[in-house]
Order: C-alpha cells, then sequence, then structure tokens
C-alpha cells in the first residue's frame, strides 16, 4: 500500500510552467531513457526548468531535460545530461498535437515527471503564454485567495 502513494509522487516538477502559461490540455507520455537514467530520476535528480517539446518527422522529443548522471553508474551511461529524449504517444495524439501546437501562441510544455507502474512517464501540457498582465492577474486572484482563508482562519480561532 505504501508503494502505491509513492508511485505517483511527482519526481520533477516544472513549477513556472503554471505561471508562465494558461496549460488547456495535457497528455501523459512514456519517456525512452538509456543506462542509468531511470535511477537517477528516482533519486530526484532531475531538472524540468528550461524543457520543452518539440514534433519532428511524426516523433515527440523533449529538450533540455537534465538528468544527473548516476554517480555509481557504469561505462554505457550517456554523457550527455541534456540530450534530446524521445517521448512515447500515440500517432492520433501527436497528429492532434502537431496541429495545436502550430497555432500563434502554443507551446508543448513539460509538467511533472512521475513513474507510474515501473515506468517514467512525463505529463506533456499544451500550454499558451501569458502576457505580463495576465501574470499580475493571477497573482492578484492567488493573494486575494490567501486573505480570505487567512480571515477565515481567523474568524473560526475566535
Amino acid at each position: 500500500m505504501g508503494k502505491k502513494n509513492q508511485e505517483d509522487k511527482p519526481l520533477a516538477q516544472n513549477k513556472k510552467a503554471s505561471h508562465d502559461y494558461f496549460i488547456e490540455e495535457t497528455y501523459e507520455a512514456g519517456m525512452v531513457l538509456m543506462g542509468t537514467e531511470i535511477k537517477s530520476l528516482r533519486k530526484g535528480k532531475a531538472n524540468l526548468n528550461d524543457a520543452f517539446a518539440t514534433i519532428r518527422n511524426g516523433e515527440i522529443f523533449l529538450h533540455n531535460l537534465h538528468i544527473s548522471p548516476f554517480e555509481q553508474g557504469n561505462r554505457h551511461n550517456p554523457t550527455d545530461p541534456t540530450r534530446a529524449r524521445k517521448l512515447l504517444l500515440h500517432k492520433s495524439q501527436i497528429h492532434k498535437l502537431l496541429g495545436q501546437s502550430k497555432q500563434e501562441g502554443y507551446s508543448l510544455v513539460p509538467l511533472k515527471i512521475y513513474v507510474r507502474n515501473g515506468y517514467a512517464k512525463v505529463l506533456i501540457g499544451l500550454g499558451k503564454g501569458k502576457k505580463l498582465y495576465d501574470k499580475r492577474e493571477t497573482a492578484a486572484k492567488r493573494d486575494a485567495q490567501r486573505a480570505i482563508q487567512r480571515a477565515l482562519r481567523e474568524k473560526q480561532k475566535v
């Protein structure tokens, strides 16, 4: 039972994605990993901050995902920690994403990496970039919500 809870825990998360993009749709994709990259992922040695996805020749690739080399790894480890990694999606999903990402202002953003049933998965979001005033509006809503919650807690204490 403890293993089930630990399975879907995010190993790496892109916290700035919701700040920089309006996420409209999400897709779960498998990742093609080499050598001991899965061991590094399970240790939490991944960084999604600058990562992005592209579609080339009917295949989807994840770029700038940094997975640190495993310390106890063998000589067959990949030498480049930020190499492009292939993502596994159904052909129909790739075609749908291709059409939607070609629109102005849309991009494919990795949101989080987790392990499900022993396989590394990445959650890809179709995001539309936020303007500066959108970011300010989101921050103002979050601050107002925080103030409301604080006031409710104060009221319950009395």
